[in-house]
């Protein structure tokens, strides 16, 4: 069984346009790339993917699905077989053990047992090792360093660690991603003539290796598989060696390479850490983020270094705070940050650092790029650009700044820029009194220019799109569940804020949220997209209603600038609901056998708080 852990770290770092390109023609159209679908007979392009949704969809035979799925059906693959082809193209060696993800606690401390005997003998095989010593010499590392940090080396035999474990046959050294067997079942050293770089968790227990190649060999870094004890998306290389250090300067390096945290520990920038062969998720931001108030990623300077460095961008946004700062270094072209602290010294590395670009700068300037602002389409276009972006910045204070520096980057006023966003809709009732617009009785201008009473923009605002956006047109009403449902599977974030107490479980949907709520309180919720969702509930009593409502949203006019007065709007009628049947089950106990005081207290108490949520309601809703 394929941990699920792998296949989420798989589906982050593999892009679906890219996958399905190689064997469709795609074509551009505005947020998302079509092609004529390959499931059905069709003359017009009505197969679409998405690149922010990791997600393809038919609007004509209705197929949908992730990138795994797009290869099992389209090559006619297995489930792992398709795993398999994606994870080679990204360079990722799919887990070959036989077990189940479910931790268990003293299976996982035999593991980290036996990853701690590993490192032993690597480190004991450095010191006999005049070659690996001296390429770590030559890399200007002293033994002080390669000790801090556990370096080690795996001698160039196919079967070094028998001399390390009385039972080189064990199941675990397979589990644990030590070894590695053949189709004719021979056993073999995974890490071969490498150094070794040992990983730890928080409290210090190896759990992984990444070695390095001493040559010009491939790969040039190789790292453990996925494990019951190791999952990259949620670890950082250095992280137990950087703690104190990050304390103390306030703030954390993040680089790309296990030398670079080794590298700059030696010129004593000792608060580094490195993802692990993936892209930052948004996991590593939490657990930064839990650590100190100021991130500074640090990529090389050229086109990879940019798009790494926009990808940190995404996944951050959610999880700003407005005391919480994240800055983005870029190097010169020429350098890592290994070797521009070689060339140039710790305080130049230092200063370069501190004056790393803070995150609403990088955005704007990203956004910006290949934008003629001297045209009245670029600066259209550059606001346009900038919506769903903006719009999940977590940070309201900082939200707000960074739409006044658009605003004035495009040529608008703060105001224009924010009700393009969809944001005056939610802010404007706090400019009136606790009564509903009827009975205030203000006027206005509709969207003709023409007066209008407060009654009828009331009852007429909804119906001409004078609140904010709804999902799109349906054929039938919609449920303040099944609405919830829609926003969490497009943007599973949300379900951290979803009052559990008040979902039901007597049906799909409502058992459906329950489940993705109880996967996001355990921090097992995928975020990067439809297609991860998906993928982590397949073979699941959710997953055949997951992918109607993904295929739902395919073809939506959901708007991602209103997603909080929406999420707020429906967890309202949801709260309204729920008293309203405890008012009923009250009210015909009362005509069965009548109330005791303390239940007529409740039913009075709660009579009131519907009359409030419904003033509420109608306030929202002008």
């Amino acid at each position: 069984m394929i941990p699920q852990s792998f296949i989420q770290d798989l589906l982050a770092r593999v892009d679906i346009v890219e996958v399905i390109e190689r064997y469709l023609p795609l074509k551009k159209g505005g947020a998302n790339y079509f092609a004529c679908c390959p499931f059905h007979g069709e003359k017009s392009a009505s197969f679409s993917v998405s690149p922010t949704k990791q997600f393809y969809h038919c609007f004509g035979c209705g197929v949908h699905g992730s990138a795994i799925s797009f290869l099992m059906e389209y090559s006619g693959l297995g489930f792992v077989d398709a795993v398999k082809e994606l994870a080679s193209g990204v360079g990722m060696e799919v887990p070959q053990d036989d077990f189940t993800p479910k931790h268990d606690r003293s299976r996982e401390q035999s593991l980290t047992e036996q990853m701690a005997q590993a490192a032993r003998f690597y480190k004991e095989q450095l010191k006999r090792s005049p070659i690996a010593i001296d390429y770590l010499k030559g890399r200007g590392l002293t033994g002080e360093i390669a000790a801090r940090y556990g370096l080690g080396y795996a001698p160039e035999g196919w079967q070094s660690l028998q001399a390390a474990f009385a039972d080189y046959s064990a199941a675990s050294l397979l589990e644990c991603g030590l070894v590695l067997e053949n189709e004719q079942g021979r056993r073999y050293d995974r890490f071969r003539d490498r150094i070794i770089f040992p990983i730890q968790d928080q409290r210090g227990n190896v759990i992984g290796f990444g070695g390095r190649v001493l040559g010009k060999g491939e790969p040039k870094y190789l790292n453990s598989p996925e494990t019951p004890i190791f999952e990259k998306g949620r670890e950082l290389y250095g992280l137990v060696q950087a703690r104190q250090s990050i304390r103390e300067q306030g703030a954390v390096l993040v680089v790309e390479g296990y030398m670079d945290v080794v590298g700059l520990a030696q010129f004593g920038v000792a608060n580094a850490v490195a993802t692990l062969g993936t892209a930052a998720t948004p996991h590593h931001i939490q657990k930064l983020l839990r650590l100190t108030d100021r991130v500074v990623f640090c990529f090389d300077g050229d086109a990879a270094g940019r798009r790494a460095a926009g990808r940190a961008l995404e996944v951050s946004l959610e999880h700003l705070a407005d005391n919480k700062t994240i800055n983005f270094l870029f190097l010169p072209e020429e350098h890592d940050p290994d070797s521009f602290v070689r060339a140039e010294g710790p305080d130049a590395f230092r200063t370069a650092m501190n004056g790393a670009l803070p995150l609403a700068e990088f955005l704007l300037a990203e956004l910006r790029k290949d934008i003629d602002l001297s045209t009245a389409e670029g600066c259209a276009k550059l606001v346009h650009e900038a919506k769903p972006l903006v719009t999940r910045i977590g940070a309201p204070l900082l939200r707000l700044q960074v739409i006044k520096m658009l605003a004035e980057a495009a040529g608008f006023t703060q105001s224009e820029v924010e009700q393009a966003f969809g944001i005056k809709a939610a802010a404007a009732p706090r400019q009136f009194d606790d009564k509903p617009p009827f009975e205030r009785g203000f006027r206005g201008k509709g969207r003709s220019g023409d007066d209008w009473n407060g009654e009828r923009s009331f009852r007429s605002g909804r119906r001409n799109g004078s609140g904010f956006p709804r999902l799109a047109p349906r054929q039938s009403p919609q449920s303040p569940v099944e609405a919830l449902l829609k926003i969490v599977v497009q943007h599973p974030l949300w379900a951290a804020r979803l009052p559990i107490d008040l979902l039901p479980d007597d049906t799909p949907e409502g058992r459906a949220l329950i489940a993705i709520t109880d996967a996001m309180s355990v921090g097992d919720l995928p975020t990067h997209g439809i297609g991860a969702l998906l993928e982590h509930y397949r073979d699941t009593p959710h997953a055949e209603l997951l992918a109607k409502i993904a295929g739902q949203l395919a073809d939506t006019s959901f708007d991602d600038t209103t997603i909080e007065p929406l999420f707020n709007d429906t967890i309202q009628k949801l709260e309204a609901d729920a008293v309203s049947h405890q008012i009923e089950s009250l009210t015909a106990r009362d005509r069965e056998s009548g109330l005791n005081p303390a239940e007529r207290r409740q039913l009075a108490e709660l009579l009131l708080h519907k009359q409030k949520l419904r003033v509420r309601t109608k306030v929202s809703d002008s």
